[in-house]
């Protein structure tokens, strides 16, 4: 079996590089340079510890490693698409992009089409149902990544391996430790990989820009302050807004007049909704019910968080809804509205909601 292993040089990578060798694997390690500094050096993803780390493994393991580069590709992309999501006041998703695209899109057309698996950290795992395989939920909850899986295609799936999909977080730090990997102790990445140690807002600026505009209460069209553009700020954000006498959520922007709407109070009425619309539904093992004319009893997901929704999906008029049981708060447009099934272990597909 022909493998390439995706290491990042964190504890995740590093630990499933591990069982595969356990499992008498011969891997061919690859790191991925996805970071992209622009002329003036703005942008930064350090990656020489993370190098370091991944040389060590494969010393250790006797594994061949090389580092490849696929920055124009992430910006071209992957970078491009985050901005003008967020220039149109939608919420993107880059996590999302970036594994279809970039570790399953073009690293494999570049670098891993002679390989018959490609191996990555995430908490996700898969599982064959009458000769189709399907994206299923990691053992541990709190950690599963399917989410941000769940826009990849069927032929990517096909070739995905996930060695820590069977572990909860606790038992991958420990068997780092027992093994003794420097990557034991280091915390888990956090935020848009290309950005470094730049702030995301500093990031918008510098690529956007700022205009001023007014934050309006919805409920009374009263100005309660001002801000420096929509894009800035996205739905169901509380924090930032600079408002007294809160707490403060923002309901929904204005794009056209830069204007942000947000509510007073901690479960105001007008940011929850029962009724999602999603675009460009994408099922990754194709549609488990042929059709949706009738409603379906789903799971669903519409950020990266540890719990389920429960709902319907039906099709009307052409466009994929998901009705949910219980009101859900922060429906931002532009991020991924991810549809499992009853009991929450299979991943069938995402779409981007609209409204």
């Amino acid at each position: 079996m022909n493998i390439a292993a995706l290491v990042s040089g964190g504890v995740d990578s590093s630990v499933m590089l591990h069982l595969l060798k356990e499992q008498g694997h011969e891997p061919t390690i690859f790191y991925i340079l996805i970071g992209m500094k622009d002329k003036e050096g703005f942008l930064d993803c350090p990656s020489e510890e993370d190098i370091e780390i991944t040389t060590w493994l494969a010393k250790k393991y006797g594994l061949k490693m090389e580092v490849v580069t696929l920055q124009e590709e992430y910006w071209d992309s992957v970078v491009a698409y985050t901005l003008d999501a967020v220039k149109k006041g939608l919420t993107p998703n880059p996590d999302v992009m970036c594994n279809r695209l970039i570790k399953f899109g073009s690293f494999n057309d570049k670098y891993g089409k002679d390989f018959d698996f490609l191996s990555t950290g995430h908490y996700a795992s898969t599982r064959e149902i009458n000769g189709t395989k399907y994206l299923v939920t990691a053992k541990d909850k709190l950690k599963d990544q399917t989410d941000f899986l769940a826009q990849i295609t069927y032929t990517q799936l096909q070739k995905l391996m996930f060695p820590i999909g069977g572990l909860h977080k606790a038992e991958v730090r420990k068997i780092a430790s027992e093994v003794k990997l420097p990557s034991a102790g280091r915390k888990d990445s956090q935020g848009i990989c290309f950005l470094g140690k730049v702030n995301y807002n500093d990031f918008l600026r510098r690529y956007i820009g700022e205009k001023e505009g007014n934050i309006v209460e919805l409920e009374t069209g009263k100005i309660l302050g001002k801000h420096k553009g929509f894009w800035f700020h996205t739905i169901g954000q509380r924090k930032g807004l600079g408002l007294s006498q809160g707490p403060w959520f923002v309901i929904k922007k204005d794009t056209a007049e830069n204007t942000v709407f947000v509510s007073n109070g901690y479960d105001p009425q007008t940011q929850y909704s029962n009724t999602i619309h999603l675009n460009g539904f994408h099922f990754i093992s194709g549609n488990p019910w042929k059709d949706l004319e009738s409603p379906r009893q789903i799971t669903f997901k519409i950020r990266h968080t540890p719990e389920f929704n429960k709902g319907t999906l039906l099709q009307k008029n052409g466009q994929i809804i998901i009705n949910s049981e219980l009101p859900v708060s922060g429906i931002a447009a532009g991020q991924f509205g991810v549809v499992y099934d009853e009991p929450g272990e299979i991943c069938f597909g995402s779409g981007e909601i609209e409204w």
